[in-house]
């Protein structure tokens, strides 16, 4: 644009045409996000057949040397009434940060007891840790724990203020044993249903039991379930270096869809008999879900996973994987023999690792006025 002077270039720049004005995009309104409810009190625990929000944090206690029976019926009553109000969006007693309470976005607060619980209130424990595994590489500052806390929103600065709440309030009764956080699609993304994908890209939830299948698979007639955390390592980088026919036939299902290898939608039942044009079985003996397939409903175990990223090392190599949390009736009978059949010929273990692993009874819920554990500790 050389010879153009002050009075050219005003008049060149007049002459440009306007650019067109940006089209409007439709705020959304967040708002019965940020406001929903998951009542805390009732017969059993929220926090486990309900929706999975996008944020979970998992945090386990071990108990100060010590503490008996009263003094967890003393920590129970506290953490209860912090849950009760925190679940409401109303501010826990004492809370300096009120205003952090106000938008619980599907807030649940579920409680387990370990074995380490019930030694010290003087009961027999009703779970006991698992049986090692040959693909476990477990650490232990993830496995274990007297008590857990999982605390799930739709909001993560929910989940961080509910999480300190509750700390606070549990710190005279036993020290922090590990806290593993995880996500999921955000509220909204998907609509409500829809199956889990893993940081492979993976589907993670598919065989779930539905509806009337959780009355057997997860609960049992006094109200308790039995919750199951492992801590899985994944191996991206190596991962990436599969084709997509490759990631496939280790899961069983396709990547896209999710449907199993022998079928064309996610639901679809496997058919393990089908065969290939050369004779082969359409669904390989050592995919995932040939490993982990249950026909028997009240078999099942609900899967209701997060993700976790945790930051790079110093060569960009992630740290990412999954916080499994598994809930059935019985952990003997539905989960251990699932798990068995995936340590003995799942290819999937190939790039994933075990690194955490703890067992949980969850006690029933509680009246308006009541607390989580009084059965127990009654």
């Amino acid at each position: 644009m050389a010879g153009l002077g002050t009075a050219g270039a005003a008049g060149y720049l007049a002459a440009a045409p306007a650019a067109p004005a940006p089209a409007a995009v439709p705020v959304p309104d967040f708002q019965d996000i940020g406001t929903g409810i998951v009542p805390f009190h009732g017969r059993r625990q929220a926090g486990i057949t309900n929706e999975p929000p996008a944020h979970g944090s998992f945090v386990a206690l071990t108990l100060a040397k010590g503490t008996d029976r009263a003094a967890l019926g003393r920590m129970m009553r506290l953490l209860s009434d912090d849950a009760a109000r925190l679940t409401r969006g109303e501010p826990a007693l004492g809370d300096t940060e009120a205003e952090l309470a106000v938008h619980p976005a599907r807030l649940t607060v579920t409680f387990g007891f370990g074995p380490g619980f019930y030694r010290a209130a003087g009961l027999e424990s009703p779970v006991r840790d698992l049986p090692p595994f040959s693909i476990d590489r477990l650490q232990d500052r993830w496995s274990g724990g007297d008590l857990v806390m999982q605390i799930c929103s739709d909001d993560a600065l929910t989940v961080t203020h509910t999480q300190r709440m509750l700390i606070k309030d549990a710190r005279p009764f036993g020290a922090i044993r590990w806290v593993q956080r995880g996500f999921r699609r955000s509220a909204g993304v998907h609509k409500a249903g829809f199956t889990q994908r893993n940081v492979f890209g993976q589907l993670d939830g598919t065989a779930n039991p539905k509806d009337a299948e959780m009355e057997t698979a997860v609960w049992n007639p006094d109200d308790t379930t039995r919750l199951v955390v492992r801590r899985v390592r994944t191996d991206i980088e190596t991962w990436d270096l599969l084709s997509v026919g490759d990631k496939e036939n280790s899961t069983g299902r396709r990547m896209g869809s999710g449907a199993p290898l022998s079928g064309t939608a996610e639901h679809d039942e496997p058919d393990f008999a089908k065969v290939d044009a050369t004779g082969l079985p359409v669904m390989p003996d050592h995919s995932h879900v040939t490993r982990a397939h249950v026909t028997d409903a009240k078999l099942k175990i609900l899967r209701r996973p997060y993700n976790y990223d945790e930051a790079p090392d110093a060569q960009g190599r992630p740290d990412a994987g999954l916080v499994f949390a598994s809930y059935q009736a019985d952990i003997d009978r539905q989960y251990l023999p699932i798990q068995r059949r995936l340590a003995e010929k799942d290819l999937l273990n190939e790039w994933t690792t075990p690194i955490g692993s703890a067992v949980f009874a969850i006690p029933p819920g509680c009246a308006e006025g009541g607390w989580i554990g009084e059965r127990v500790l009654a």
